[in-house]
């Protein structure tokens, strides 16, 4: 799972940084192993963006339909009148590879870089290039991984996860219409989102595919989306391709 902030600076990297946690939250929740293998603070507050891997049964098929806009309207913590902000993160969700599946990538399409790890992680940290990030020069595609201490393992972490990129790309290609992979290119503004999480001026989060509400906002933040997923699932089963619908709530800038 790939998670990044759309426009707005701090507000919508800090709810970027909301939906990391959540997330974290509800893989704790349901037993689940979650390592984040790369995340960007922002310069103030929240994330530029973050990777997760998850890892327990029906990991992706769960997650699948949280690919797309989240949008966030709240009395920003950030402005000193007290305004009600209107922030949007994207989710985009892709199934980790089988190793045996084939994926050619040649050494000389590839630039790979080293740096130094931030924040905490023991002596070596800021003193020893131990991340790595990988660009495949063809795709341009990015990967990058910090989660361990050496270098060699981030670099096959970071070669695992751009093998997975590579194979989504080739999914892509493959299919005219594609569904949920689709929605995750939609612009990350009002308009395209999937889900709204309503703090101000009633509490509210609402799924715009399947009209499903909840108005206990702090449970699901806190990693109860179990709700949500399992009403997406059902309304996928049984009408097939689900669109996002209009939002009808009150926005405020």
């Amino acid at each position: 799972m790939t998670i990044k902030p759309g426009a707005g600076g701090t507000e919508s990297q800090d709810w970027a940084s909301i939906l990391l946690r959540m997330y974290l939250r509800w893989a704790e929740r349901r037993g689940m192993t979650a390592e984040v293998l790369d995340e960007t603070p922002g310069e103030e507050a929240g994330i530029k963006s973050a990777t997760i891997q998850f890892s327990g049964e029906n990991a992706y098929g769960l997650l699948a339909g949280e690919t797309g806009v989240h949008r966030l309207v709240r009395i920003s913590p950030f402005d000193q009148a007290a305004r009600r902000h209107t922030s949007f993160a994207s989710v985009f969700v892709i199934p980790e590879i089988d190793d045996r599946i084939e994926i050619n990538i040649r050494s000389e399409d590839l630039r790979v870089d080293t740096f130094r790890s931030g924040g905490k992680g023991g002596q070596n940290v800021n003193k020893v290039e131990t991340a790595v990030r990988i660009t495949h020069i063809p795709t341009n595609i990015v990967v990058a991984c910090q989660a361990q201490r050496s270098q060699g393992k981030n670099r096959e972490m970071a070669m695992k996860m751009l093998r997975s990129r590579l194979y989504d790309l080739e999914v892509q290609k493959r299919q005219a219409h594609t569904d949920k992979l689709d929605e995750s290119k939609l612009d990350i503004s009002f308009g395209s989102q999937i889900r709204s999480y309503v703090m101000q001026p009633y509490r509210l989060i609402k799924d715009h595919r399947t009209k499903f509400e909840v108005g206990d906002v702090d449970r699901v933040m806190d990693g109860d989306l179990d709700p949500f997923i399992r009403s997406y699932l059902m309304a996928k089963k049984t009408k097939g391709r689900l669109d996002i619908q209009p939002d009808d709530d009150a926005d405020a800038a």
